[in-house]
C-alpha cells in the first residue's frame, strides 16, 4: 500500500509569552505529519523557524513539489534524502514512528539504548521583567535544573536575583543577543553564580569569536545556532564546550544520530535540545536522550494545551515511552487547525 502523507498544522498557546533575544509568542505553531501505511497511523511534527529560513508555506511548497512517493517506510535513505531540514524531520519523525509500530518496538529498542540512561532535562524560564521570571521559576517548584534566556539586557541583575531564590543548576542563552565583548564581560560577573554553561552567546557564522570568548571565560560555551547539523562541528572544534542537537535543525532522528557520534568523535559534550513544540517532537527527541549529557526537552512545560502526550518526567527526569514508535498518543480526538 503507497506511503499517505498528510500535513496539519497545530497551534499550541503558551502558558506565558516566550521571549527570547530575538522574538516573543504567545502561540506556538508547529506542523503535525500524519502517514499512513497499510494498517499503521504515523505521526511526526516540525517546528519550523524564518531563523533557519523555513516555515509551514516552505514545508507545503516542498511536498507539493516533491510528493512522497513509495510504498515502505523501511526506505528511509531514498523517503529522505534531499528534502529540508524542517520537512525533512517531520517525515523522519512520521517513518520512525511507523517503523516501530509495525515491528511493535519503541523507537529506543530498536536504536540498542537503554532507557535508565535518560538525563534531567531543564526547565527553561523566558525573557521579562525581573519580578515575572522570579514568579516563573517559583512556578517551577523544586525542578533541579533552569535554562534562564538572556540577550535583552539587565543580566546580572536578572541571574541574582534569580540566584537568591534558587539553588538548582543554572544554565543560561543568550540566543545571538551579545557582541563578542559583552559576552566576555557579562559571563565574567555571572561566573560567581556558578552558572553550568552558556548556550550561543553571539550571532552564528563566527566560530572564532566564539574561541575568543571560551578562552576568557571559566563558564563553559555550548554552540546552538552555529550547530545545525553534523557537517558545521568540525569548524567548532577549540570554539566550544558543547553543541546543541535539534530534530528540526538537523532533519530527524537521522541527522541527530549523525550529529551526536560525529560530536563525540570530536571530543564535544552534547545537549539535546527543542523548539516550542508538541509532545511529538519532545518525545522523539527523548528516545536519543541516553546517548547526551544534557538534556533540554522542555516543550511540554511551556504548553498551555497539548492535544499529544508521550514524554513524562520524574522530577525532571525523562522517562520513555514503553507503547510502539514514538509512544505518542493523541488526547483529543483531531488536531487543532486553524
Amino acid at each position: 500500500m503507497p506511503l499517505d502523507l498528510r500535513l496539519q498544522p497545530l497551534d499550541l498557546p503558551l502558558k506565558h509569552p516566550f521571549t527570547i533575544a530575538r522574538s516573543t509568542e504567545d502561540v506556538a505553531r508547529t506542523i503535525v505529519f500524519r502517514l499512513r501505511w497499510n494498517d499503521v497511523d504515523a505521526l511526526g511534527e516540525s517546528a519550523p523557524t524564518p531563523r533557519y529560513h523555513e516555515s509551514e508555506e516552505t514545508i507545503r511548497e516542498h511536498f507539493a513539489q516533491r510528493p512522497l512517493l513509495g510504498d515502505s517506510p523501511y526506505f528511509l535513505e531514498a523517503l529522505l534524502d534531499g528534502r529540508p531540514p524542517a520537512a525533512r524531520c517531520g517525515l523522519d519523525l512520521a517513518l520512525h514512528d511507523a517503523i516501530g509500530k509495525d515491528v511493535g518496538r519503541p523507537l529506543w529498542q530498536l536504536l540498542g539504548l537503554d532507557p535508565s540512561r535518560t538525563p534531567v532535562t531543564s526547565f527553561t524560564i523566558g525573557i521579562a521583567a525581573i519580578d515575572q521570571m522570579l514568579s516563573k521559576v517559583r512556578e517551577t517548584g523544586t525542578h533541579p535544573i533552569l535554562k534562564i534566556k538572556l540577550g535583552l539586557g539587565s543580566e546580572i541583575e536578572t541571574i541574582e536575583a534569580i540566584r537568591g531564590i534558587y539553588q538548582g543548576a543554572i544554565r543560561i542563552d543568550a540566543n545571538e543577543g551579545w557582541t563578542p565583548e559583552q559576552a566576555v564581560s557579562i559571563l565574567r560577573e555571572l561566573e560567581r553564580f556558578e552558572i553550568e554553561f552558556c548556550e550561543q552567546p553571539i550571532p552564528a557564522g563566527s566560530p572564532a569569536k566564539l574561541r575568543f570568548i571560551r578562552e576568557r571565560t571559566r563558564i563553559p560555551i555550548v554552540s546552538d545556532e552555529d550547530s545545525k547539523d553534523a557537517t558545521d562541528l568540525a569548524a567548532l572544534i577549540g570554539c566550544v564546550d558543547g553543541v546543541n542537537v535539534k530534530l528540526v535543525k538537523c532533519g530527524g532522528i537521522r541527522g541527530a544520530l549523525a550529529m551526536i557520534h560525529t560530536a563525540r568523535a570530536l571530543g564535544f559534550r552534547i545537549m539535546l535540545g527543542c523548539m516550542v513544540e508538541s509532545a511529538i517532537c519532545s518525545t522523539a527527541a527523548a528516545h536519543l536522550t541516553p546517548l547526551v549529557d544534557w538534556a533540554d526537552l522542555d516543550g511540554p512545560f511551556l504548553v498551555a494545551s497539548d492535544p499529544y502526550a508521550g514524554i513524562v518526567y520524574n522530577r525532571g527526569k525523562i522517562v520513555l515511552p514503553t507503547a510502539p514508535g514514538l509512544g505518542v498518543i493523541e488526547r483529543a480526538p483531531e488536531v487543532v487547525a486553524r
